[in-house]
């Protein structure tokens, strides 16, 4: 197989609230906190440079962030090797549709193939708890049940 794009890990979904609602709960870590990681280390803001826990697995990563547009985008790097992650909200009748798009990865064409794929599931998890808590106020425990103590072959990558 041969690869002719970089793998890019592409994730979206339609929230109902509106998009100053859904903006701040990416940049906030008071809320972020309801369905992705555990503690932020503060807001993202151009420039800025935070932390993020995920308690439940002993990771953390550092996020920089290169641009805000508020309630239209974040551009960030994190993880090590760093990588780039662009997520747009688009501003519709009663909602907002998030995109997540990360790219960058490093190694050769099937490590990059896999942390793609990985970053895809992931961000989509992400988008999917974002809805739940925006929407409906539910707070399901996605990332923290996706893997498992126990679970062969399920540790975070």
């Amino acid at each position: 197989m041969e690869i002719r794009e970089t793998p890019t890990a592409e994730a979206g979904m339609l929230i109902r609230r509106p998009v100053a609602e859904v903006f701040e709960a990416i940049v906030d870590p008071a809320i972020t906190t309801k369905f992705w990681f555990t503690d932020g280390s503060s807001r993202l803001d151009s420039g800025n440079e935070v932390r993020w826990e995920w308690r439940m697995y002993g990771v953390s990563t550092t996020v920089n962030v290169s641009e805000i547009v508020k309630n239209e985008k974040i551009v960030m790097q994190w993880s090590d090797p760093p990588t780039t992650v662009i997520w747009t909200f688009t501003e519709m009748p009663d909602a907002t549709f998030v995109e997540v798009r990360n790219f960058g990865f490093a190694g050769n064409g099937d490590e990059q193939v896999k942390e793609a794929v990985g970053s895809t599931g992931g961000f989509t998890l992400v988008l999917a708890g974002a809805k739940a808590w925006l929407e409906q106020g539910l707070t399901l425990g996605l990332i923290g049940d996706r893997h498992p103590k126990g679970v062969p072959g399920s540790e975070p990558t």
